[in-house]
């Protein structure tokens, strides 16, 4: 079997004395979506800032393409090829849409994805590139993160909450363009809480529940019983 793109091995990760994620293991293949599901304070955006570099690893290994990279910070692992989308989007307020969009590519990997792409994939961004990003809806706002990420040509994306605070209609229309992605070779690791949303994208799943992996499985075998078993632990 060939090695996973990203694979975590009991890893814990800790706020202060607080333990947010016991002995959590995952892996990822090349051109796979993986979805992570779970409450609120499960430990799934804590899950992807460890992947991302943004939070440090206590124990527990991480690699990424081969490479050992737990304790790669944040720039590191851009440069490397993952690129997060974070919950809430981030925009700078202060900058036009395509200026967020351009911050992307700062680290100038090569790749498919240039303005031009990302404006195809999302034609009403070119519509509102010269004006502020707090000009944009929250469905527009969540295409420019997704867009800026995609700037920097990485081999994995994590997106974190996509569906959060947008009607169902946008949410709808965003995954429709998450296969254009998958064509072009990236993985993807969508944290999400629309459990229905999240069984549609993606080929595994995993749950978390206070922490722990609760429950794995391709995303067509897992049957509503187990997800709701795990999810909520009962």
């Amino acid at each position: 079997m060939p090695e996973p793109l990203l694979s975590l091995r009991d890893i814990d990760a800790f706020y202060g004395d607080f333990q947010a994620l016991f002995g959590v293991s995952l892996s990822v293949s090349t051109g796979e979506v993986v979805a992570v599901i779970g409450a609120n304070g499960a430990g799934k955006s804590t899950l992807l800032k460890c992947i991302a570099g943004l939070m440090p690893v206590k124990r527990g290994d991480i690699r990424f393409a081969g490479m050992a990279v737990a304790s790669a910070p944040a720039f590191e692992m851009v440069t490397r090829g993952v690129a997060l989308v974070p919950e809430g989007r981030r925009l700078f307020p202060s900058l036009t849409v395509e200026e967020n969009l351009k911050i992307g590519g700062q680290c100038g990997r090569p790749g498919p994805w240039t303005l031009a792409r990302v404006y195809e994939l999302f034609p009403v961004l070119a519509e509102r590139r010269h004006l502020p990003s707090t000009s944009l809806s929250g469905g527009q706002q969540q295409m420019a993160a997704i867009g800026r990420a995609l700037m920097s040509n990485p081999h994995l994306l994590l997106c974190d909450e996509i569906s959060l605070g947008l009607a169902p209609i946008i949410v709808r229309d965003i995954y429709t363009r998450l296969p254009t992605l998958v064509a072009e070779g990236l993985s993807l690791v969508i944290v999400e809480q629309d459990i229905a949303q999240a069984l549609k994208a993606a080929t595994r799943v995993y749950c978390l529940q206070e922490g722990r992996i609760a429950l794995q499985g391709a995303a067509g075998e897992l049957t509503r019983e187990r997800i709701s078993a795990a999810y909520f632990g009962v």
